[in-house]
C-alpha cells in the first residue's frame, strides 16, 4: 500500500526530497508547483533544469498546479519553501489543505515582522497541526544526487519525528530524530548569516585560520541565541548546529557563503542577487536576528557586523577590524549571555 506525499514547491530541495522519498517503493509522491507552465516546463523538461541540471525527476512523481490533487488523501506534506516566500505561498492553499495533515518543514530561516520560524508560519497559515523540521548538512545537489548524508528530523511531536525519519531515511541519507524543533530551526537560521560572514572571509583572502576563528566563534553566538530564546545547547553541537554552519561556511553550493564572498570582493548586494539563482536565506534572515538580538539583549557581534556589511553599507574590512578590536575576553566566558 502506498502512502501519499504530497511537496509543496519546486526548487532545489523539493526536488531532493521527491528523490529520496521515491526510493521508498511505497512513496507516492506529488509536487506542486505555483503555476500550470511550470508544472508543464518540469513534466516536459524531466529535470528542475535550472536548478538541479542533471538529475532526473522521479518517473512515478505526479507534477501539478492542482493543489487538490496533491493533497488527496496524503499522509504527509513537505514544505519546501523559502521562509521569505512561506507564509504568501500557503495563504492561498490554506482552505484545500487538510486540517490536520502533518506538515514537515525544510525552509531554514526568521520571518522578517513576526520573526516566526518555519513550522510557527505553518501553523499561523494552515491552522494547528503537528509539525516537524528537517535540519542539518543537506544541500540539494548532492542530496539529489544520492551522495551520503545525515540530518535531524524535529519534532515536539516524537511520533511524527520517527515518521519523517522512516520516510526519508535510504542507504545513503541517514536521518536521526530530535524533539528540539526550536533549537533545529534556529540553527538553519543563524548559521546561514555565519555562511555569509565566512564568505567575507573568503572573499577577502584571509585564509584558512580566520574563517577557522570565525565559523568557531559563529557557533558560540548560534548557541547563546538559541539558549536565549529557549533552545537546548546540545543542539547546536549536532547535524543541524555544527554540522550545518561547517558546510555552509565551507560548501562551493552554499548560496549563502556566495553571497559573503562576493561581498567580499567589493561586489553591492544588490548585484550578487540579480545575478543569483535561488534565494540566499541568510539575507532576510539577517535582519530577523539582529532585531530579536536587540529586543533580547543578546549579544552578536558576527551577526551584527554581517547586518552593518548587508544593510549599513559598512566595508567588509571595516567589519573585520570591528570584530579583531572588540575587547579581550575569556574563552570560556564568552560562552554565557552577559548578564
Amino acid at each position: 500500500m502506498t502512502e501519499p506525499i504530497a511537496i509543496l514547491g519546486s526548487g532545489g530541495m523539493a526536488t531532493a526530497c521527491a528523490v529520496l522519498l521515491s526510493e521508498r517503493s511505497r512513496c507516492d509522491v506529488r509536487i506542486w508547483t505555483r503555476t500550470p507552465d511550470r508544472a508543464a516546463e518540469l513534466i516536459r523538461d524531466g529535470e528542475n533544469r535550472k536548478l538541479l541540471p542533471g538529475v532526473p525527476l522521479p518517473a512515478g512523481a505526479r507534477i501539478t498546479s492542482d493543489i487538490a490533487e496533491v493533497v488527496d488523501g496524503a499522509e504527509l506534506a513537505v514544505a519546501a519553501i523559502p521562509t521569505r516566500y512561506l507564509r504568501d505561498t500557503l495563504s492561498p492553499l490554506a482552505g484545500s489543505i487538510p486540517a490536520g495533515l502533518p506538515v514537515v518543514s525544510v525552509a531554514k530561516g526568521l520571518e522578517i515582522g513576526t520573526l516566526m520560524r518555519p513550522s510557527e508560519i505553518i501553523v499561523d497559515v494552515l491552522g494547528s497541526r503537528a509539525v516537524a523540521a528537517l535540519g542539518g548538512p543537506s544541500h540539494a545537489e548532492e542530496i539529489a544526487r544520492r551522495l551520503p548524508a545525515g540530518v535531524v528530523a524535529a519534532s515536539s511531536d516524537r511520533h511524527l519525528a520517527e515518521q519523517v525519519q522512516t520516510l526519508f531515511s535510504t542507504a545513503r541519507f541517514r536521518v536521526y530524530t530530535n524533539v528540539d524543533i526550536v533549537g533545529v530551526e534556529l540553527a538553519g537560521a543563524i548559521k546561514n548569516v555565519i555562511a555569509i560572514a565566512a564568505g567575507i572571509c573568503d572573499g577577502l583572502g584571509f585564509g584558512d585560520n580566520a574563517k577557522s576563528g570565525l565559523v568557531t566563534r559563529g557557533l558560540v553566538e548560534m548557541i547563546r541565541f538559541g539558549t536565549a530564546l529557549g533552545a537546548e545547547a546540545e543542539t547546536f553541537n549536532g547535524l543541524a548546529g555544527l554540522g550545518d554552519l561547517v558546510t555552509t561556511c565551507f560548501s562551493r553550493h552554499s548560496r549563502n557563503r556566495h553571497v559573503g564572498e562576493c561581498l567580499g570582493r567589493g561586489q553591492s548586494l544588490e548585484q550578487i542577487v540579480a545575478e543569483m539563482n535561488g534565494v540566499a536565506e541568510g539575507i532576510t534572515t539577517t535582519r530577523s536576528i539582529a532585531e530579536l538580538a536587540e529586543q533580547r539583549g543578546i549579544e552578536m557581534p558576527i551577526a551584527a557586523e554581517v547586518y552593518a556589511v548587508l544593510f549599513e553599507q559598512k566595508s567588509p574590512a571595516e567589519a573585520t577590524a570591528s570584530l579583531m578590536l572588540r575587547p579581550p575576553k575569556n574563552e570560556r566566558d564568552s560562552y554565557k549571555q552577559p548578564p
